[in-house]
């Protein structure tokens, strides 16, 4: 789900404006990896796949589905521990504990009560480590040390489900949706000192995180909201575009990412399916052009991953599907996939899906048909958050633990 329960962006045109996108090709050091685009950088992939990795290290860090950052050689993790949620910094190399910072916090209740911890991942940049708690709790800490810099919780509420946006760290500001289902705002913080900068304020946050682009000379911050994708300016948060996007079905909710390709947005929803819409500015005025849209294939909790003119995703119903993303039209569908939950990474030449019941999946890129290479089981608990794949070395949080896992 941006996390567990919730959260695609994938840019060809995603712009490096995004701070942690210019951190070190060993680092993923946010949401969705440098880009927000779960593309792996400079992966190879073993040319024979083993029936299993080798363990280097396993340790238990408390309850989430919150997706690990890792930066400079840091893991930084963010689980429930106890009444606590709490920002854990281990060593990636051996698992080691460096610092740890918490602070006292009610768990999700009601539906979301068997995800009581953070769905929201860690994003370092500039120095710095950024969270957001279950209950809207902002935190700023010293990556180094885990030293509070500054915390925020003075947005009241939360969505249905509560929270599962991770912030975005641009141009010195942290960005983060928040607020209750019908009444949030998208805002900026300082990054250093965590005064407030600008704020738009409409309808509540959904689940998805927001993404970068640009269009023209702007840099627009693009989110779904409950009801709605919007595009505000990233200087001064004014709304630059906007367009009705009503989730429907049992538990519907916007939770998968935006995907940026230069100038064209593609959104999904439960039961609406995805949209592709060409965004251009027009003088001081923003402009959307409808390129097309699909109502077959819906994700729910899987944000999809662009490759190659290709949409990739996995939805309750329709299982594994791949879409044409430049007709809309729908390639393929395996519907013996294992559910709406999951994650789906660009590897380069493979795809690797992550399933909740903890099988990473190898699969062929093609728009001819779905063609599994190998499934290797990676955990021995359910699996919500994200892989974190790096190099020859694969991060995966389970329910109570986070495992490194080398691939030779």
């Amino acid at each position: 789900m941006n996390n567990a329960r919730h959260a695609v962006s994938f840019l060809s045109g995603l712009i490096p404006i995004v701070l942690a996108a210019a951190a070190p090709a060993q680092d993923w050091p946010q949401w969705r990896g440098p880009n927000r685009d779960d593309k792996v950088p400079g992966f190879t992939a073993p040319a024979t796949w083993p029936q299993e990795f080798h363990q280097k290290w396993k340790v238990s860090v408390g309850q989430a589905d919150a997706t690990p950052a890792l930066a400079g050689g840091k893991l930084y993790v963010f689980a429930r521990v106890d009444e606590n949620e709490v920002l854990q910094c281990l060593d990636a190399a051996t698992g080691n504990a460096l610092w740890s910072n918490k602070y006292e916090v009610m768990a999700a209740t009601g539906p979301a009560a068997k995800h009581p911890g953070p769905r929201s991942s860690p994003t370092v940049a500039e120095g710095k480590v950024v969270t957001l708690g279950v209950r809207g709790t902002l935190s700023c800490l010293d990556a180094a040390d885990g030293k509070l810099l500054w915390r925020k919780d003075d947005v009241r509420g939360w969505p249905q489900f509560f929270t599962a946006m991770s912030p975005l760290l641009a141009n010195g500001l942290c960005i983060a949706q928040l607020g209750s289902k019908t009444n949030g705002v998208i805002i900026a913080y300082d990054l250093s000192t965590g005064a407030e900068k600008w704020r738009w304020s409409g309808d509540g946050p959904a689940y998805a995180s927001p993404v970068i682009m640009s269009v023209g000379d702007a840099k627009l911050i693009v989110a779904q909201t409950d009801k709605r994708v919007v595009a505000v300016n990233l200087a001064d948060g004014k709304l630059a575009w906007e367009a009705p996007f009503v989730p429907s079905g049992m538990g519907g909710g916007n939770m998968a990412t935006p995907i940026i390709d230069g100038q064209t947005i593609i959104y999904t929803g439960v039961g609406r399916g995805a949209v592709a819409v060409q965004l251009e500015k027009q003088a001081d005025a923003f402009t959307a052009k409808q390129l097309w849209a699909n109502t077959e294939m819906s994700p729910r909790f899987c944000t999809p991953v662009l490759k190659d003119g290709l949409l990739y995703g996995l939805g309750d119903k329709t299982g594994f599907y791949c879409i044409n993303a430049k007709t809309g039209q729908t390639a393929w569908s395996e519907p013996t996939a294992r559910g709406g939950f999951g994650s789906i990474l660009d590897a380069g030449s493979v795809l690797l899906a992550l399933t909740p019941k903890a099988h990473l999946i190898v699969i062929q890129p093609s728009d001819k048909a779905y063609t599994e290479v190998a499934s290797i089981k990676v955990a021995d608990s359910d699996t919500y958050a994200q892989p974190v794949l790096v190099g020859n070395r694969l991060f995966i949080e389970d329910q109570t633990s986070v495992t490194l896992w080398t691939l030779n």
